[in-house]
C-alpha cells in the first residue's frame, strides 16, 4: 500500500536532542523550569515538562507548544507524555489538536480521514502515547495545542516521528476532483485530505497526491475502511476539459535540478479509465516560464488493467515550479500519487545547524590583526589535512573489519527489550511504559499477547533493510560465505539462548550448501543429518571425457553451471531411473562445477550437497545423476530439461485466447498451468516430508520437460539473467526477497511454512506467464518494508494482486499461503490436494 513513507517513522529529535532549544517555543510558560525547551518526550529536566502559564479552559486553543524543524518534513506519527517528575507531577493533556505550517505564516489544522481534529492524549503522567497521523502531514512548523472538556492544568512532553521531505514540494494546484456515476454506485474522486483552498480548483495545498498511499487496481476499493468508493484517487473526466488535458502546477521550496517525476495512475479499462497518453511540462526557474516545454508519451500496455507508476524523465531541468498538462487517453484519468526526484546535490539532508554565538569572554576581532596568507602556511594546512584523511581511511578499514565480526554475534532482538509497546489496533494508539524492566524467554511463534515489538519507537530504531544485515544468518552470509557450514540451534519451537548469549530462532540445523553460488539452497533439520553419516554418495563417478560442453548457464562465487551432453550416461544410472531418449544418444545434463581454487570450507560444503542431493528421488525433483570428485574441479551432474526453466518457457508463451491468435505466439492453457503448479506442489510435498527447506522456490528454479513435465532445481541464483530477482546485502550475499516470507526476511527463519509462502509467489508468476516480477511497482527496499507491515500486523500489508487468469478459489489458496501466522498456512499436502481438485 505504501511506498517508502511506510518506514518514514524516525524520531525527529525532541527526545534525542537534535532539535535545539531555540527551535522549541510556546505560547506561555508557568515558570522558567517549565519552559518550552523542557517539553521533550522522555526527558525529566527542569520541572519535567512544558506547562502553560494558565489553566487550560474548554474550547480554548490559546496555548500551544511549537517546534521548528528547520526544513520540510514528512510527519507520520506523534508522541505525547505528561509531567511525572519522579512522582511529584501529575499533569497531562487528555486531548490535543495539531496545527502545522510549511512557511510559518499559513497555519493548517490537522484532520484525520474522517474529518476529526481532536486526538486522544494521555491517561497518566508517565506513559508515552503514540498516535499515527492519517493522513500524514508535510510541514516545517508543528504546534501541539492541549484540549480539555473542563478547566484543568496540563503539561506536555512531545516527539515527532517521520523523515525529511526530500521532494521539496510545498503545494500543488489542480482542478477539483469529480464524481463518476456508474450504474450501481457513485464514485467520488475528490482530494478529500487536501489542505489548501478548494472551490472550483485546489490551490496552495497538499493532499492525497502526496500522502504516500497509492490506490488499488480497482479504484472503487480503498485501503481505508468505511470510506466512499474512489477515496484513494483524484480523478477527472474529459467532458469537463475541452482542451483534452488536466493542468497541475507544482510549487517547490527552492530551485531544484529535477531528474524524474512518477505518477501513479489507474488503468481500469472496463470503466474507461486509462493512464494519460501524453504529458507536457513547463518549467519556471526564476519568474518566467521556459518557452520550450518537455513532452513525454508513455508506452501503454493495453492488456494490463493494473494500476501502475508512470515515470517521466525531466531531463535535469532547473526549476522552482513545474506546470504539467496531462492528456486524456480515455474518458477518465485517475491519479493517486505524484512524486519528484531531483539531484541529490540539491538536497539539504540534515537539520540546519544550531545557531552559535561567541563564548561570553571571547574578545571581539582586532581589526589591526593581520592574517598570515603565506604559501608555507597553506602548504602545512594541506599536508595536515591529507594526513588526517589517510588516518581516517585506515581507521574506517579497521573498524569495518571489527564491525563485520561483531555482526556475526549480533542479537536477534528487533528492539531494546526494555521498550515494550501496548498495541491497540482499533485506535492506532501505542503506549510505552519504561517503569517495568523485565526479561523472559519469549515464544518464537506468533502470540496473542497485546505486547509486540514495533519498529518506529526506539532511539536505536533502524529500518528493516538495515536491520536485516545484523541478523546472525544474514551477517554470516555477508561475510566470506564459506566461513561455516552450519548455523544455529537445535530444533525447537521457542527461542533458545546459545552459550554466547545470542538468542536463536532457527527451528532446525541449517547446512549451508554453497554449491557454485556461495548460497544456501536446501536446508535440512537435525533429524535428517544422519543421512550424512551413513554411506557416502549414492551415485557413481562419471568420466569427464564423456562430457561435451554446450552452453554456460551461469556462474557464482565458487564456480559455474554448464549445459553439457553426456555420452553413455544410461550405463551409470540405476535401473529405476529411465531416460526418455535412446541409449546410443547423448543425454542433456547440467554440470555444477566448483572452481579448483575454492577454499576448504567451500569444498566440504560442495561434497555435503552431493551427499544430500544423491538421496533426493522424486519425479518432480531434479536428480543427481553422477559426480566427478576424484580430481579437480569437483563436479555434480544433474538432469536438465530440454525446454529450459519455467520462467523463460512461460514468458515465450501466451494464454489461450484472442490475443494469442493475433500475436501468433505459442499458447498454454489454464489446465496446463494448473498441471505444472500441481507438479511443483508435489515436489515440495516430497521435500517437506523429509523436512527439507528449499529457500529459493521460484519459476526460475523449475525446469520444463516434454508434455509440461516440471522438476524443481536450484540454478536460478547462478544466472545473470535473474540477478535482478536477488537483493544484495553488503555487496555480497544475495536474497530472493520478493519470494521470501516476512519471517525469513526479518527473522532469518526458513521453514516449510516459508517455502509455502514462496510457492504462492511462484504460482502468481505462473498465472501471469512470468511477464512481471512480483511487486514490480515496489523497490527492493519497499518490499522489505512491506514485510515490516506483516510484522506489525496493522492490516496495512500489500499482497500480490489476483492475476487475470486466476479464479477466486485459487487466489484464496494463494492468500492462505501468505498468512502472517505460519501455523495458519496450508501444508504442501493440502495445497497439492487443492490443485488436483482444480485441474480440468
Amino acid at each position: 500500500r505504501k511506498q517508502h513513507f511506510c518506514v518514514c517513522r524516525y524520531p525527529l529529535g525532541m527526545s534525542g536532542g537534535q532539535i535545539q532549544d531555540e527551535d522549541i517555543s510556546a505560547s506561555s510558560q508557568w515558570s522558567e523550569s517549565t519552559a518550552a525547551r523542557y517539553g521533550r518526550l522522555d526527558f525529566e529536566e527542569g520541572d519535567g515538562a512544558w506547562c502553560p502559564e494558565i489553566t487550560v479552559e474548554p474550547d480554548s486553543l490559546k496555548e500551544f507548544l511549537q517546534i521548528d524543524l528547520r526544513s520540510l518534513h514528512f510527519i507520520t506519527l506523534v508522541g505525547t507524555q505528561g509531567r511525572h517528575a519522579g512522582g511529584i507531577g501529575n499533569e497531562f493533556a487528555q486531548m490535543y489538536k495539531i496545527k502545522y505550517s510549511r512557511d510559518g505564516s499559513r497555519w493548517i489544522s490537522w484532520r484525520n480521514r474522517q474529518g476529526k481534529q481532536v486526538i486522544e492524549g494521555n491517561r497518566n503522567a508517565y506513559d508515552i502515547v503514540l498516535k499515527d497521523l492519517e493522513p500524514p502531514i508535510i510541514a516545517r512548523f508543528v504546534r501541539f495545542m492541549p484540549v480539555t472538556d473542563h478547566s484543568m492544568n496540563v503539561c506536555m512532553r512531545v516527539e515527532l516521528y517521520g523523515c525529511e521531505w526530500l521532494d521539496g514540494l510545498v503545494s500543488y494546484n489542480a482542478p477539483a476532483g469529480e464524481q463518476m456515476n456508474l450504474p450501481a454506485k457513485s464514485v467520488y474522486l475528490n482530494d478529500s485530505v487536501y489542505d489548501g483552498a478548494i472551490i472550483h480548483s485546489m490551490t496552495e495545498g497538499l493532499g492525497q497526491l502526496t500522502d504516500g498511499v497509492f490506490g488499488l487496481d480497482n479504484f472503487m476499493m480503498s485501503h481505508v475502511y468505511n470510506v466512499w468508493p474512489g477515496y484513494d484517487y483524484v480523478g477527472w473526466t474529459n467532458e469537463s476539459f475541452p482542451g483534452g488535458f488536466v493542468e497541475i502546477m507544482f510549487e517547490f521550496d527552492r530551485t531544484r535540478n529535477f531528474t524524474t517525476m512518477k505518477v501513479h495512475c489507474n488503468n481500469m479499462f472496463v470503466h474507461h479509465v486509462k493512464a494519460f497518453r501524453q504529458v507536457v511540462c513547463y518549467f519556471r526557474s526564476e519568474s518566467d516560464w521556459e518557452a520550450t516545454p518537455l513532452s513525454f508519451s508513455p508506452v501503454v500496455d493495453e492488456t494490463n488493467p493494473s494500476a501502475r507508476f508512470v515515470t517521466i524523465n525531466l531531463a535535469n531541468h532547473m526549476a522552482s515550479a513545474i506546470k504539467c498538462q496531462f492528456y486524456f487517453a480515455d474518458a477518465w484519468m485517475l491519479f493517486s500519487e505524484i512524486t519528484f526526484q531531483s539531484d541529490t546535490a540539491m538536497y539539504n539532508t540534515t537539520l540546519a545547524p544550531p545557531k552559535t554565538g561567541l563564548p561570553p569572554n571571547t574578545p571581539p576581532d582586532d581589526p589591526t590583526h593581520k592574517v598570515d596568507d603565506s604559501n608555507t602556511r597553506i602548504l602545512i594546512g594541506c599536508l595536515v589535512a591529507i594526513i588526517f584523511i589517510l588516518v581516517a581511511i585506515i581507521v574506517i578499514i579497521l573498524w569495518r573489519q571489527v564491525w563485520q565480526k561483531m555482526l556475526e554475534k549480533a542479537s536477534r532482538r528487533m528492539l531494546d527489550d526494555e521498550l515494550t509497546a501496548s498495541l491497540s489496533i482499533q485506535s492506532e494508539t501505542f503506549i510505552y511504559n519504561h517503569n517495568h524492566n523485565h526479561s523472559s524467554t519469549t515464544s518464537e511463534q506468533e502470540s496473542n499477547s497485546t505486547y509486540e515489538r514495533i519498529f518506529p519507537l526506539g532511539p536505536d530504531y533502524q529500518e528493516p533493510s538495515r536491520l536485516i544485515c545484523k541478523l546472525p544468518e544474514f551477517a554470516q552470509s555477508s561475510e566470506e560465505p564459506a566461513s561455516s557450514s552450519t548455523a544455529a540451534s537445535k530444533s525447537t519451537t521457542t527461542t533458545t539462548v546459545g552459550p554466547d548469549g545470542v538468542p536463536h530462532y532457527a527451528e532446525a540445523d541449517i547446512v549451508n550448501l554453497q554449491g557454485v553460488t556461495g548460497s544456501n539452497t536446501y536446508a535440512i533439520p537435525a533429524v535428517t543429518m544422519d543421512l550424512l553419516s551413513g554411506k557416502d554418495v549414492a551415485v557413481e563417478e562419471f568420466p569427464r571425457k564423456l562430457l561435451t560442453f554446450k552452453e554456460k548457464l551461469g556462474e557464482g562465487q565458487f564456480g559455474e553451471v554448464h549445459l553439457c551432453e553426456a555420452e553413455g550416461m544410461q550405463e551409470f544410472m540405476n535401473k529405476e531411473f529411465l531416460f526418455d531418449i535412446p541409449e546410443d544418444q547423448p543425454v542433456l545434463v547440467a554440470v555444477k562445477m566448483l572452481r579448483s581454487d575454492a577454499n576448504k570450507n567451500a569444498r566440504n560444503d560442495f561434497l555435503k550437497e552431493i551427499k544430500i542431493m544423491s538421496r533426493l528421488k522424486d519425479p518432480n525433483i531434479i536428480r543427481l545423476l553422477a559426480v566427478c570428485i576424484y580430481s579437480d574441479p569437483l563436479c555434480m551432474i544433474t538432469e536438465y530439461m530440454e525446454n529450459g526453466d519455467l520462467n523463460q518457457f512461460l514468458s515465450r508463451h501466451e494464454p489461450e485466447g484472442q490475443l494469442a491468435l493475433l500475436s501468433n505466439a505459442p499458447t498454454v492453457s489454464f489446465g496446463n498451468l494448473c498441471y505444472m503448479a500441481t507438479q511443483i506442489a508435489s515436489g515440495m510435498k516430497y521435500l517437506s516430508s523429509l523436512n527439507f527447506v528449499h529457500r529459493d522456490l521460484a519459476t526460475r528454479n523449475c525446469l520444463v520437460g516434454k508434455n509440461y513435465t516440471i522438476k524443481i532445481a536450484d540454478f536460478g541464483m547462478s544466472r545473470n539473467l535473474y540477478s535482478g530477482d536477488y537483493y544484495r546485502i553488503q555487496g555480497r550475499a544475495v536474497l530472493p526477497i520478493r519470494w521470501m516470507s516476512w519471517e525469513s526476511i526479518l527473522l532469518g527463519k526458513f521453514t516449510t511454512a516459508s517455502d509455502v509462502w514462496a510457492f504462492a509467489v511462484t504460482l502468481w508468476e505462473i498465472l501471469n506467464f512470468c511477464k512481471e516480477q512480483p511487486y514490480s511497482q515496489l523497490t527492493d527496499e519497499q518490499v522489505i518494508e512491506n514485510t515490516g507491515e506483516f510484522f506489525r500486523d496493522q492490516k496495512r500489508q500489500i499482497y500480490l494482486p489476483q492475476p487475470v487468469l486466476c479464479p477466486d478459489s485459487l487466489y484464496k489458496v494463494m492468500l492462505s499461503c501468505w498468512r502472517r501466522n505460519t501455523k495458519e498456512r496450508p501444508s504442501f499436502q493440502e495445497i497439492h490436494r487443492a490443485l488436483l481438485d482444480m485441474e480440468p
